[in-house]
């Protein structure tokens, strides 16, 4: 069965930060689809991907084993066009815990986008073996500096990572801690934060504000660190200074905002 992963922010979905998975299979002159929402935990050799709901299936019977194969090729040629990555492991169905069904709470964080830029291109130059190296150096660096200013991991990206802060000030020292850290591995990255509410239940975190932040961070610049207005806004103490960038319309967002970058 040929699966494939996509991981990131759907335009269709509006509530939060998602990844999805497709698998295509042919059994004689039937085609077997699988697809939905999944959550990816983990990356390199222990990442592990697991479907967030029951995920939908379709069977599609093209009436002789030539055709099947052929509208199997053209389905595992869109995934790849639509930056799909193959998926060598299992899909996993996660069991529910005993509170899933509870309400959930609404929080307050600052939350925080980071990707490696040019990443498909330095994978490519690296190679397979050398670019896995790379990124558990990276995904080290990451989570040593998010734990010496107390960020919450929340899911990786596959070259990145979504992770909350009680704190926005924090929350900018880390992302620019982050930035020195992995030059030492020749990466470049870029960052995006944003403030808000979200809802979050168990490890389950659902809400606009991620959409937002994740659209902030692609705004950003190869080495830059871009926030929204509702981070600078908390942060009129802190010491710190941001260069306005401009009124920006968000991809998928209500209204315009203003966009500003932190100044070394």
């Amino acid at each position: 069965m040929s699966k494939f992963l996509r991981i990131g922010v759907h335009q269709s979905n509006v509530s939060g930060y998602t990844s999805k998975a497709w698998c295509v299979r042919r059994v004689g002159s039937t085609v077997f689809l699988k697809w939905g929402a999944v959550e990816v935990r983990g990356a390199g050799d222990g990442r592990k991907v697991y479907w967030t709901l029951t995920p939908r299936v379709k069977a599609i019977r093209c009436g002789t084993a030539e055709r099947a194969k052929g509208y199997a090729k053209a389905a595992i040629a869109r995934r790849r066009n639509h930056r799909y990555e193959p998926l060598a492991g299992p899909i996993a169905i996660r069991r529910k815990s005993a509170g899933r069904g509870a309400e959930l709470e609404q929080a307050l964080a600052t939350i925080l986008f980071v990707d490696i830029v040019r990443s498909t291109e330095k994978a490519a130059r690296l190679g397979d073996s050398r670019w896995t190296l790379v990124m558990s150096h990276y995904y080290a660096a990451v989570r040593r500096e998010l734990k010496t200013l107390r960020g919450k991991e929340v899911v990786t990206t596959g070259d990145g990572m979504l992770a909350t802060f009680k704190a926005p000030v924090a929350a900018v020292r880390c992302a620019t801690a982050i930035q020195e850290a992995v030059r030492t591995l020749g990466l470049e990255i870029r960052v995006g934060l944003h403030a808000g509410e979200y809802k979050v239940s168990g490890a389950e975190v659902v809400g606009l504000a991620f959409h937002i932040g994740a659209r902030v961070a692609a705004k950003a610049r190869g080495g830059e660190v871009l926030v929204s207005s509702a981070v600078k806004d908390l942060m009129s103490q802190s010491g710190i200074r941001f260069k306005d960038r401009g009124v920006h319309q968000l991809k998928g967002v209500p209204k315009r905002w203003r966009l500003y970058r932190v100044e070394p």
